[in-house]
């Protein structure tokens, strides 16, 4: 396997690392020079400022896009078009619109095509994925995010809801195992120029509600998931990666050894592609993430709730 980054920023510097802990990382693409050769003097690795020149002379099996949200589309048009496996940092483009023409060509070309829906892969919300297919402590009835940290200052393309709270949206219907029918948001803007704030309810078949606050506000970092079934409750850390289980019985505190979520997110990505099957995360799901943001968006500038139809 041929691993190759596009866009070496923030995020990006992570995948190129993570790649080549795994030994596969064999070029990437960095428009910016010092940061090109930084890199390919540390991972002695090519690096190019061009992706077309990438694609022709790296010829990777699989690629990471990390650009910002503006740039998936065009981006990942071009390596699906080069028959390279395709992992698009979330969100999967800025409009569903776009997204639907992504997948539509990843099942014409039959190349793999996976969102970076990092959270899937957090060992506490895995581990709480398998309490509720087993029923552990019942049906699972609310999910409460919180996601909370100060802005950087170094999204600018996008607000929280497209850049934060798609990843607790993407939780939830997996966890839901199920989409949305009902949305209803309020978000609004005090530090930057796209919404920093944001509270949004979703609304599932069968009662079932999951409630998430976002924001770019608040100077403590605070990931953190409570899940209510009709037989307890499940509180989990992304950040420490410790769950809670509270019931009648009383409270456990598993222990686990903590790993890496984007080391176990690009092994299995890279795992899906050696043996050609479907990754844990489709493209599809990336679209209708991205549908509910927009209906989330919508909601609070309208002031009412958006019926879906996913």
């Amino acid at each position: 396997m041929k691993a190759a980054v596009i866009g070496t920023g923030g995020w990006g510097k992570n995948h190129l690392r993570v790649f080549n802990e795994l030994g596969i990382l064999s070029c990437f693409a960095e428009i910016d020079e010092p940061k090109r050769k930084l890199y390919s003097s540390k991972y002695g690795v090519k690096g190019y400022a061009n992706i077309d020149d990438m694609l022709k002379s790296g010829k990777p099996d699989m690629v990471s896009i990390c650009t910002p949200t503006v740039t998936h589309f065009e981006l990942a048009k071009k390596t699906m078009h080069a028959g390279v496996a395709t992992l698009v940092e979330k969100p999967l483009t800025y409009s569903s619109k776009d997204g639907e023409a992504l997948v539509k060509m990843a099942a014409e070309k039959k190349v793999p095509l996976t969102v970076g829906f990092i959270e899937r892969f957090n060992p506490a919300i895995s581990e709480l994925k398998k309490i509720i297919q087993g029923k552990m402590l019942g049906e699972p009835l609310l999910l409460e995010f919180h996601r909370e940290n100060r802005w950087a200052g170094s999204i600018k393309d996008v607000g929280v809801v497209l850049d934060t709270s798609v990843h607790d949206i993407d939780t939830a219907r997996w966890l839901f195992d199920t989409e949305p029918t009902i949305v209803f948001a309020r978000t609004g803007k005090v530090i930057s120029q796209h919404e920093d704030f944001a509270a949004i309810i979703l609304g599932f078949d069968g009662q079932k509600t999951a409630f998430l606050v976002s924001n770019w506000v608040t100077p403590k970092r605070v990931r953190e998931l409570v899940a209510v079934c009709t037989s307890g409750i499940v509180t989990a850390d992304y950040i420490t990666q410790e769950i809670r289980l509270d019931d009648s019985d009383g409270t456990q505190i598993p222990r686990r050894q903590t790993q890496e979520p984007l080391m176990i997110e690009l092994k299995s990505f890279m795992e899906a592609v050696e043996q050609k099957k479907p990754p844990l995360v489709s493209g599809k799901d990336g679209v209708n993430t991205t549908k509910i943001a927009e209906a989330a968006l919508a909601s609070s500038e309208k002031g009412v709730p958006i019926y879906l139809n996913l």
